[in-house]
């Protein structure tokens, strides 16, 4: 059913959305190999649109800030794609810009340009070529400076991380979660072979230990074996050699690697050992090492990557085309267009923004710029584009990859008659997804529309993941790296547009069981959205095959965030109350939250836990509970019902307080052992926020409890504002209204509460939650085009990132839930077993569980059916409470006891 394979790379085409630098699109030549040549391991070459008025201002598209382009549509597989560009706002003037897939090789590019004001205007176009290396770090631009090693025939090279064996003195909480998708010890460095060594914290203790397998193909009559490494802060280290060699080295130098040559002898063909100790002083990289004849030794060469940055620029068949061949990047390019006052000029410019503004007056050459920058743009500037009153013109242009025959055919077939091109355009775009016009959720389209293609297109290229690049989806742009909690939540963004793209972002965080290096992919706040993410896609699909996939890895992710797995250090107090500080200081992705920069600020991260982490793995728990009663998996359940009492009875035991209303973090003394709730200086519970009502997510709280919670979660003064749940109650003495967090409303752990609301049987407030977000979400839409991180709570506007598909992801999921017909959506308690829908969905019979400790409390259950009016429930053939929240949408009541059974809903005609 879908592509399962333990991967971190997207199952994406080598063409999208892929730059870090300005809007427009990217090929991926070393996913796309030709036979002309090599590309070099992340290169990326783009293509950027950029649209101005003739000889005046130029609108570089910009990702990485506010630039005037707007995310507008999106196909899941990226095969269509477009944004709105506003040269005066609002729709006054603008392009937009579209990319459709032709075929495996070739993008048709379309600018429509529009002028909606009673003044004539004079545009330009300028699209720009240029390649891209990757960067030492994720948010730098210097570009990476891997080596690549030759060895003599004969020899073998071994690098530094395909180590059989790494055995560290000193234990460390990363142990087992190494952070960033790097392997153990792995440090990234110029020079190095591939980009990457063995270090971090090897070579630091005497007694570090490093095995590996060397395998001969044929003898080596007289050997040297070469290790080739970096001192990290200069110095002098000592290295016991054992397995093949007996031998002890002296390592010294700088930070240019060196390499030592130890004398082996003859060796035979087959597998060799070879150990290296760390005797001390100094810490070092090991890169590798190569093991030759002795006498071949000086032809081992290291030879680091020169970045090209300039291209050949070949004519190509006809006026309007070239042809571009890149070095490090094996097809050759062509771009031609239709129109026919253009010129082609060179950029020499590492950077777009400065350098065409302040050139956009400079029109008598065709090269601008400093012969040795560090960047090169092929700008094909299409001058003037003149535009009547209420006018609008359509320019198309082809880009295509391949052979330089391959290329040139393309070019010279290409008709860039909007005649030609359109029914090619048409049928790409009607792969896009669509919010109907019509309908209940109708007032809800246009900002649904620019959220979900914002989502499908936040992707970028490449991101450094377990020795390899890959393309990874991203928040926004200005994160281009991994981040595990927000990937959860744009997977249940991507559910709701195309289930392989949820399954593939899920993919990408969870790891191969016994994973040597990671119990999941990790990089920021440990919120484990990958367990919600996998309970929405069995419940959309039952798969069986997705749960015999994920369940051993999302046991292991569980097992270590719950204390019990290799070097987790979560668990590390007797009270059974988990803690994350070891892996982030973040514990449930709010920056600012206030107690959790009060344990920051006065140093208490080893004594004070926060409620969310103990509350997560409750739940995370209850899911795997009710996976391994769906497996089989019997064993496994014993141990998960076990996690669910001990984390529940710690939280009640030490973390509610009376007083407040609240759970609150808990301060533990010297010897660990529970002192009472971190309070703050005005002697107030200082978790009045959402972390103080987690356990209501968890399912945790005596009828007293939960009833004060939810009051805590409704009331207007505290939780509850005009546009949505505060993080921070604004009763609390440390409310502020100028934080990241504190004073703001956030998407994602609103969905966390709605979906508690659900199991709680609060359908009515639930709605409440979804439909102030759903409206905040249209109105800032529509005022901006844009999608936002958060919404400042003294005035509903928008604020942080612009284009952020991540955290407000469960915007699109409330419209799922409320207006797409064929939808059952229930709280995290449920378990669908089962669900067959009648053709015109307006009928459905479904098996449903619930979690046992759900029993006593009613649940609301949404169903939505095709059409409006009213509906007949029954559960197990007895009638239950079914009544309209929106049009479409039905809250279904079960009853208390309701724990297992088959429900049926009907629209009544």
């Amino acid at each position: 059913m879908w592509d399962l394979r333990d991967r971190f790379d997207l199952t994406l085409p080598a063409w999208g959305p892929y730059t870090k630098a300005y809007m427009g699109i990217s090929h991926l030549p070393a996913l796309d190999a030709r036979p002309e040549g090599d590309s070099v391991d992340g290169v990326r070459v783009d293509l950027a649109v950029v649209p101005g008025f003739y000889r005046r201002k130029v609108d570089v598209p910009n990702v990485m800030w506010e630039s005037g382009y707007h995310p507008w549509e999106a196909a899941p597989d990226l095969s269509y794609y477009s944004h709105r560009h506003e040269l005066e706002w609002r729709d006054r003037v603008y392009v937009d810009v579209s990319f459709s897939a032709l075929d495996d090789g070739a993008r048709l590019v379309r600018c429509r340009c529009v002028n909606d004001t009673d003044d004539p205007q004079s545009l330009v176009l300028h699209y720009l070529a240029s390649l891209h290396y990757p960067a030492l770090a994720s948010h730098g631009r210097e570009p990476l400076r891997a080596a690549r090693v030759e060895v003599p025939p004969g020899g073998v090279w071994v690098d530094g991380l395909d180590y059989d064996l790494l055995d560290l003195a000193t234990p460390h909480p990363t142990d087992s979660l190494t952070p960033d998708g790097l392997l153990r010890g792995e440090v990234r460095g110029h020079d190095l072979v591939g980009g990457s060594a063995l270090g971090r914290r090897f070579s630091q203790a005497e007694g570090d230990r490093v095995a590996y397998r060397i395998r001969l193909d044929a003898p080596l009559a007289h050997a040297a074996l070469l290790l080739r490494y970096r001192m990290r802060n200069g110095g002098r280290a000592t290295v016991r050699l054992s397995g093949l060699v007996d031998a002890t080295a002296t390592l010294a130098g700088g930070h240019d690697p060196a390499v030592e040559a130890i004398d082996v002898g003859s060796l035979g063909p087959g597998t060799h050992t070879l150990a290296i100790t760390c005797d001390g002083v100094a810490p070092f990289d090991l890169d590798g090492l190569a093991l030759v004849e002795a006498d071949a030794a000086e032809q081992v060469t290291f030879a680091a990557l020169q970045p090209a940055y300039s291209p050949q620029i070949l004519p190509g068949p006809h006026a309007q085309s070239l042809v571009l061949k890149y070095e490090h990047a094996a097809p050759h390019y062509g771009l031609a267009w239709g129109f026919e006052r253009s010129e082609v000029r060179e950029f020499l410019t590492p950077e777009l923004d400065r350098f065409m503004r302040h050139n956009v007056h400079h029109h008598t050459s065709r090269v601008l710029g400093e012969t040795d920058a560090d960047g090169h743009y092929t700008d094909v500037f299409l001058r003037p584009i003149p535009l009547a009153p209420r006018d609008e013109q359509v320019l198309y242009a082809l880009l295509c990859a391949g052979t330089r025959d391959e290329v040139e055919a393309r070019l010279a077939a290409f008709d860039p008659a909007p005649e030609a091109c359109h029914s090619a355009y048409e049928a790409a775009r009607a792969r896009r997804v669509a919010f109907p016009a019509e309908g209940p959720g109708a007032p809800y389209a246009f900002g649904q529309e620019r959220l979900a293609a914002t989502v499908q297109t936040n992707v970028v290229y490449p991101v450094y993941c377990r020795r390899s690049f890959i393309r990874h989806n991203t928040p926004g742009r200005w994160w281009d790296s991994l981040y595990t909690w927000d990937s959860g939540f744009i997977g249940l963004g991507l559910a709701e547009v195309d289930l392989q793209r949820a399954v593939d972002c899920l993919n990408a965080y969870v790891t191969a069981p016994d994973d040597p290096h990671a119990a999941f992919l990790h990089h920021g706040s440990p919120v484990p959205v990958q367990f919600y993410l996998f309970q929405e896609l069995w419940n959309r699909t039952q798969s069986r095959e997705a749960l015999a996939h994920f369940y051993p890895r999302l046991r292991q992710y569980h097992r270590f965030l719950a204390g019990r797995l290799g070097s987790s250090t979560t668990r590390s107090l007797p009270s059974n109350l988990l803690k994350t500080w070891d892996y982030f200081y973040n514990s449930g992705g709010w920056d600012d939250y206030p107690p959790q920069v009060e344990v920051h600020r006065r140093g208490l991260e080893d004594r004070v836990t926060p409620v969310v982490n103990t509350a997560h793995a409750i739940r995370t728990a209850k899911m795997l509970i009710q996976m391994a009663e769906a497996l089989g998996e019997a064993e496994d359940v014993a141990e998960f019902r076990a996690d669910v009492s001990a984390f529940r009875l710690a939280l009640l035991r030490y973390a509610w307080d009376e007083e407040s209303g609240y759970f609150g973090y808990v301060e533990h003394d010297e010897a660990g052992q529970p002192a009472g709730i971190l309070r703050h200086e005005s002697g107030e519970n200082y978790d009045q926020g959402l972390d103080g009502l987690y356990p209501l997510l968890a399912g945790v709280g005596s009828d007293a409890q939960r009833a004060r919670m939810l009051a805590h979660l409704a009331a207007r003064d505290e939780i509850m504002t005009s546009f949505g749940l505060s993080a921070v109650s604004q009763a609390a003495p440390y409310y502020r209204v100028d934080g990241y967090w504190n004073g703001t409303v956030w998407m994602a752990h609103q969905w966390f509460f709605w979906k508690a609301l659900l199991d709680h049987g609060e359908g009515a407030l639930a709605w409440e939650v979804a439909r102030t977000a759903l409206e905040l979400w249209e109105r800032e839409a529509r005022r901006t085009y844009n999608s936002y991180e958060h919404f400042v709570t003294e005035t509903g506007r928008g604020a942080g990132w612009h284009h952020f598909g991540g955290l407000s992801a469960p915007v699109l999921a409330w419209y799922g839930a409320y207006f797409r017909p064929g939808r059952l959506t229930g709280g995290l308690d449920l378990w669908i077993a089962r669900q067959a829908w009648a053709d015109d969905r307006r009928a459905v019979e479904a098996e449903i569980v619930r979690y046992p400790d759900a029993a006593g409390r009613e649940a609301t259950l949404l169903v939505t059916l095709a059409g409006s009016g009213a509906c007949r429930a029954t559960w197990d053939g007895q009638r239950v409470p079914c009544g309209e929240v929106v049009s479409g949408c039905r809250a279904v009541r079960l009853p208390a006891e309701a724990l297992r059974g088959v429900l049926r809903v009907e629209a009544v005609r």
